[in-house]
């Protein structure tokens, strides 16, 4: 499988994987490790062209095995994704062994398509660039008060290495991240990067997410807004690409911000011992 064939969800995300990932393109998938990060399930994992049949779930786990596992022992889940739109066919046997099988719906706005927020947001918003540098632990601390099912100190632990990643792709001029603060505490944050320079760069964003004693304010149409005006404004884009869970209701959010659907991706992830223990 070649880095050519992908799809426009998968091509942004392979914008993180450039720095500190490895990625190899096999006969069969695409191989993406980052040793630095063992825990990132969807920075160690497996791409392939097509969902995998139902009989095939003990080739691809000894595959995961021989190309991340053996070499990576701190990953311990097992990540499949899949370069296109999720199959009608289902899939017992992978269920059956633990697996989480996902669609996720990758959306897009261009430039000038761009709508008002419906409501404002309540209280007193200030949006602004963060220096990671100094404001790691702040963030790290927002994104962590939600660990989704997974084991809190390793999901702390993922994330404080993903944005100590982030500050050299921000450093590298590739990314940027903000912070949205609310009436002077910091309640929302996300990542922006973009594939290039110059016009024709696509931007794709990166973790959005609101603290849970935030939620329900209209703080995520906020940021999301800011930092869309931002990209467009700030950076020569063209669009911005989006991936998010289908059945969400942030996806709402979005499209009501003019975000279209374009593509949907399909993944399998079946978690680690640790993080099953939480879900």
């Amino acid at each position: 499988m070649k880095l050519s064939d992908l799809r426009p969800g998968w091509r942004t995300d392979f914008i993180i994987h450039r720095f500190g990932g490895e990625v190899i393109e096999r006969d069969d998938c695409i191989v993406v490790r980052t040793p630095a990060n063992p825990n990132f399930y969807w920075g160690n994992f497996l791409l392939l062209p097509q969902a995998p049949a139902d009989g095939e779930l003990a080739h691809w786990l000894a595959r995961f095995e021989h190309e991340i596992g053996s070499l990576q022992p701190l990953s311990r889940h097992v990540a499949i994704g899949i370069n296109a739109a999720p199959s009608a066919e289902p899939l017992p046997a992978w269920a059956a062994a633990g697996f989480e099988i996902d669609e996720t719906a990758v959306i897009e706005l261009t430039a000038g398509e761009l709508r008002a927020p419906p409501r404002p947001a309540r209280g007193r918003v200030e949006l602004r660039a963060l220096d990671l540098a100094r404001e790691l632990d702040a963030v790290v601390e927002q994104q962590s008060a939600d660990p989704d099912g997974y084991d809190p100190a390793g999901f702390t632990d993922f994330r404080r290495r993903e944005m100590q990643r982030f500050s050299r792709i921000a450093a590298h001029g590739t990314g940027c991240w903000f912070g949205l603060w609310c009436d002077g505490v910091l309640a929302a944050d996300c990542g922006l990067i973009r594939d290039q320079h110059g016009p024709g760069a696509t931007g794709r964003f990166q973790h959005v997410g609101t603290h849970p004693a935030w939620r329900r304010r209209g703080l995520c149409t906020a940021l999301v807004h800011a930092v869309t005006t931002w990209g467009f404004q700030h950076w020569p884009l063209q669009r911005i690409v989006m991936c998010a869970d289908p059945h969400d209701v942030a996806l709402d959010i979005y499209r009501g911000l003019g975000y279209q659907p374009i593509d949907s991706e399909g993944r399998l992830q079946r978690r680690a011992p640790q993080d099953l223990a939480t879900a």
